[in-house]
């Protein structure tokens, strides 16, 4: 069974929420989310091909 993740959070005088705390593995995630979101942000405009197209090229560079 898998366990629900730990948050903790920091609250200010009036108890309000001002920061959280998560483990380390699920923190090290959302880093790594971050970072592809970015990636494919940046390659955006960049021409795309057919999935079918790829894999057809690479079967022919013998790389599949």
């Amino acid at each position: 069974m898998a366990s629900k993740p730990m948050h903790q959070y920091v609250l200010d005088d009036s108890g309000k929420k001002t920061a959280v705390i998560l483990p380390l593995d699920e923190y090290q995630e959302l880093l790594e989310d971050l970072e592809d979101l970015a990636a494919m942000a940046e390659r955006r405009d960049e021409p795309n091909q057919p999935h079918n197209d790829v894999v057809a090229r690479l079967k022919q560079d013998g790389y599949l």
